[in-house]
């Protein structure tokens, strides 16, 4: 009797446990891959390879690991140019405010640009009342993002 009373809690948080550490494995192996993607474009291979935002998506999901299967689906990318990193470079959203993915774009600039890089991924969680503390991007699952900002170099 006393077992019944004390699992559901007990199990809740295990589960809880093990979500948020996929999360932070998820978003680590994120940057990592987002890091060494943008690479390309600060040394100016992706600009000779004429990789656009579908390539770089493909190369940033190559990059996922053990999360490469479905990171195509889960995973949208933004890259720009910027006058100055003090520029106003928040996600692209809509009227209300909500994050809209529809407005992201593709332009690595060319040598000695500034340069922003993100990618939203979506990441289903296990536990849906995670989701409530995170940022949420749908029923049941989170949005995870990465970012990084830099000089292109000359090439």
């Amino acid at each position: 009797m006393e077992f019944a009373l004390v699992a559901t809690p007990f199990f809740l948080l295990l589960f809880s446990i093990f979500q948020l550490g996929l999360v932070f494995i998820t978003d680590a192996v994120a940057e990592n891959a987002l890091l060494t993607v943008s690479r390309e474009i600060r040394t100016g291979e992706a600009q000779a390879k004429g990789l656009d935002q579908a390539g770089f998506k493909q190369a940033f999901c190559d990059q996922m690991s053990v999360f490469k299967s479905d990171c195509a689906a889960r995973a949208t990318v933004d890259v720009r140019v910027v006058a100055k990193f003090s520029d106003n470079i928040d996600p692209p959203k809509d009227e209300n405010g909500v994050l809209d993915l529809s407005k992201t774009g593709y332009d690595p600039g060319a040598a000695q640009n500034l340069v922003v890089a993100r990618v939203w991924y979506k990441q289903p969680m296990i536990v849906p009342a995670l989701t409530q503390s995170v940022s949420a991007a749908g029923p049941g699952q989170i949005m995870i993002s990465a970012t990084t900002a830099f000089r292109n170099e000359p090439f």
